[in-house]
């Protein structure tokens, strides 16, 4: 085997999110979520599971924190819950909220974990959505409300800030397919989404900016690595049209290229403009000190003579769980990608793990074998990205422990800690002891 060694001085951590592993939904005047609402929907999530208790995290996070510095975890992401702070998403801030993180914060520090803060990671505070949501303008400005309260808050203690988790999932899926809170499936709806969406990051970026905070602040989506599924020019224009439709959509306005000719068309043509207002692309377009990418794994794309002009081919390598391939490569070619497409810019691996269902053994290991062997694949290939040029700073694996994965319920396990959800016991997985091995030696053998 091989030793790939990590550039001195990178970061290793891992991600959650606060719906995902919280629970305590109605604890110390916590406001309602469109998760909240969107559970509770018959045929909505798998099992009828709800994020009520999850992993129980706000009343074990010290215990959580301790696993994690067993570990050598060096930076911990995850997410503020918006309606923890604003339980109606504006007006009256909600102290109780603001002090379980500064809680969690201190601990994290007393330990040595750098603490990374996403800003919203899905749950959208329901007294927004009743008046719109990610439809209503508005909305932007209620999140610019909310970002400056954390920043001020937080902001002596924590310096890396995200503004956004993945608005390609939570405005498409939540907006054009329903399969994700709040359940619309409405093409003008998801055109009106992905601008608020994108506005918002910008306006809190401004607000970080204007303020003089110190630190760093970027955005973070779901990135797919588009490859053809052959060799023909119709399929390679079909790849090009995927990444506009996917990444160039959500990358380019942040990067000051606004959104794809092709996008804007094709919203244009059915009637649902993107509602872009004079001044609003300068607003996304202002610059950030990062990009957080998040990819799992590829997509094979083909020609097709439907409204975008490409699909999805049959897959070719083995599937996982969650139903996508197994391509441990894709994340150095995306990483290698993004960094052509916008002029190598500073990266964070902001998630990147493996769905891996194997449960404790007779003797209570669990080891999975599946995540060990594809966390290896992937760090393999990011390593040579950041060999040829990348400039990549930080890898956090998703996720700390199983958890309520969104419409899947609890029926997909991410952890490299495996979660019992009868007892709440956290039992460290074999990708805990491997990463923990990565860690120390700051690389990783293949």
């Amino acid at each position: 085997m091989a030793f790939l060694a990590f550039p001195e001085g990178f970061q290793w951590g891992v991600a959650t999110a606060a719906y995902q592993i919280e629970g305590a939904v109605h604890e110390d005047d916590r406001g309602m979520t469109i998760w909240d609402t969107f559970v509770r929907q018959p045929g909505r999530v798998q099992n009828g599971d709800t994020g009520d208790v999850a992993c129980d995290h706000y009343h074990r996070y010290r215990e959580d924190i301790e696993l994690m510095a067993s570990l050598g975890i060096q930076t911990y992401r995850f997410s503020l819950a918006w309606s923890r702070i604003y339980p109606f998403g504006r007006g009256a801030v909600n102290e109780k909220g603001l002090a379980f993180y500064d809680r969690l914060i201190d601990a994290l520090l007393e330990k040595n974990i750098q603490p990374a803060i996403t800003l919203y990671h899905w749950d959208l505070p329901q007294a927004l959505q009743d008046l719109g949501g990610w439809m209503n303008r508005e909305t932007t400005d209620a999140f610019a409300a909310y970002a400056k309260t954390a920043f001020d808050r937080f902001g002596d203690r924590v310096t890396r800030w995200i503004t956004l988790n993945e608005p390609i999932v939570f405005t498409e899926m939540g907006h054009r397919t329903g399969v994700m809170a709040p359940g619309i499936r409405d093409l003008g709806a998801y055109a009106r989404a992905i601008h608020h969406a994108l506005l918002a990051h910008g306006k809190a970026v401004r607000v970080f900016r204007e303020g003089g905070y110190r630190g760093e602040i970027g955005i973070t989506n779901a990135n797919t690595f588009y490859e053809p599924a052959d060799d023909s020019p119709e399929t390679a224009a079909a790849v090009e049209r995927a990444r506009d439709f996917d990444t160039r959509l959500f990358h380019g306005p942040v990067f000051g290229r606004g959104y794809p000719a092709t996008v804007v068309k094709h919203f244009a043509e059915r009637g649902v403009p993107l509602p872009i207002e004079p001044g609003d692309m300068e607003v996304i377009a202002t610059p950030t000190d990062f990009l957080g990418v998040n990819l799992y794994s590829r997509g094979l794309i083909q020609a097709a003579n439907n409204s975008v002009g490409f699909t999805y081919a049959p897959p070719r390598l083995p599937l996982l769980p969650m139903g996508y391939e197994a391509a441990p490569h894709a994340l150095g070619a995306f990483v290698r990608w993004v960094s052509r497409e916008y002029d190598r810019p500073r990266i964070y691996i902001t998630e990147n793990g493996v769905c891996d269902n194997t449960e404790p053994d007779a003797s209570g290991v669990v080891d999975d074998t599946t995540r060990q062997e594809l966390l290896r694949g992937f760090l393999a290939g990011l390593h040579g990205a950041i060999a040829d040029g990348c400039d990549v700073r930080a890898y956090y694996q998703w996720s700390l422990m199983d958890n309520f994965e969104w419409a899947f319920g609890y029926s997909k396990r991410f952890g490299i800690v495996y979660t019992d959800y009868r007892t709440l016991a956290r039992i460290p997985k074999k990708s805990a002891e491997l990463y923990a091995e990565i860690i120390r030696r700051n690389g990783v053998e293949v």
